[in-house]
């Protein structure tokens, strides 16, 4: 299963943040094994940087959480047509928008979010990390 994975699940996961750090480290668990390919937007990773750096206090612990998503998530690039897509989608978060355009460019089977109302009219189906996990375990 090909998924784009929101920012937040990435920032639950490398920051551990409760109540949310099990759902993303069993998600990323699924990345390892190679049940799951991991998709981030480009434009995830300047968010990455700049959430980390201002939780932690750290430059190095910033720079380690973009290292660790470049190690685990392909990325999905953000050029002009998926900047354009994006800004024409009616989408109200320009953010999201960016990576539904993102998640069609690339074919992907999904997005994972735990903000499933900012992706309402998107054309990929939007899944929780539970829902994207049972689906596996079904699968089997």
């Amino acid at each position: 299963m090909n998924v784009l994975v929101d920012t937040n699940i990435l920032l639950d996961f490398l920051l551990q943040r409760e109540p949310f750090f099990h759902d993303a480290e069993r998600l990323f668990q699924a990345i390892d094994s190679g049940q799951v390919i991991g998709y981030a937007t480009a434009t995830t990773l300047t968010d990455i940087f700049y959430i980390a750096r201002r939780h932690t206090g750290s430059m190095e612990q910033a720079r380690q959480a973009v290292l660790d998503t470049l190690t685990a998530m392909d990325i999905c690039p953000v050029n002009r047509q998926v900047l354009e897509t994006a800004f024409g989608s009616g989408f109200d978060d320009f953010e999201d928008a960016i990576q539904v355009a993102c998640a069609v460019t690339q074919r992907l089977d999904a997005i994972l979010t735990r903000d499933s109302q900012g992706f309402v009219n998107s054309s990929i189906p939007v899944l929780s990390v539970q829902e994207c996990l049972q689906r596996l375990e079904d699968s089997l």
